[in-house]
């Protein structure tokens, strides 16, 4: 069992042919034959001193939603809303004179029939 299974542990990459006529065969000969320098993890740098704390974080986030609702406090007497319009409209009404009643179809189809009678036809030729 052993032995069969040994047999399937084999490394692809050392064992691989590369393709001469492949564009990146020079490019792949020379990276897996090059000894490179593999980070440990002595590399990792300390942790900084001069980072605030993590609730700090939230305690900036909450001052500026403190600021945020300051300003609109301040401010939001003069921003344009729509309330009060009723009076605005009732004002531009007063401000536009009596208004007047819209025409009733009949009287146009009156006024119409007697410029039709009035009319003098033309002369015939």
């Amino acid at each position: 069992m052993c032995a069969i299974v040994a047999g399937c542990t084999g490394v692809p990459f050392t064992d691989a042919k590369i393709d001469p006529a492949s564009p990146v065969a020079a490019d792949v000969a020379k990276m897996t034959r090059a000894d490179g320098k593999f980070p440990t993890f002595a590399g990792i740098p300390a942790k900084p001193k001069d980072v605030r704390p993590l609730t700090q974080y939230g305690r900036d986030a909450d001052s500026v939603l403190a600021e945020r609702d300051a300003l609109i406090a301040a401010t939001e007497p003069s921003t344009w809303t729509l309330q009060g319009t009723d009076e605005f409209a009732e004002r531009a009404r007063r401000d536009a004179g009596p208004q007047i009643e819209p025409p009733n179809p009949g009287d146009a189809e009156a006024f119409a029939r007697e410029l039709r009678e009035r009319a003098t036809p033309p002369p015939p030729r």
